[in-house]
């Protein structure tokens, strides 16, 4: 998807409004955290929070390679 969008005056700010479709593909709505990250085109607006994923993806290492410690853990 190319989409143009204008930069508008938002009280003290500017900012730009996003169309339904961008929301939907998003999954987002008014009140939502959207995260601009910087990429090697330009930036990246994204749903999810880049910090948090990386957290995610250790996370899902450790519970791989050491299943056998927290299958222990848990009883």
């Amino acid at each position: 998807m190319n989409k143009a969008l204008k930069i508008t005056k938002i009280g003290n700010s500017a900012g730009v409004i996003l169309p339904k479709e961008v929301l939907a593909r998003l999954r987002v709505g008014l009140g939502d955290e959207v995260y601009l990250t910087e990429a090697p085109d330009g930036v990246r607006i994204t749903a999810i929070d880049p910090s948090f994923a990386k957290k995610m993806e250790v996370m899902e290492r450790i519970m791989r390679e050491d299943r056998d410690i927290l299958r222990e853990l848990a009883k």
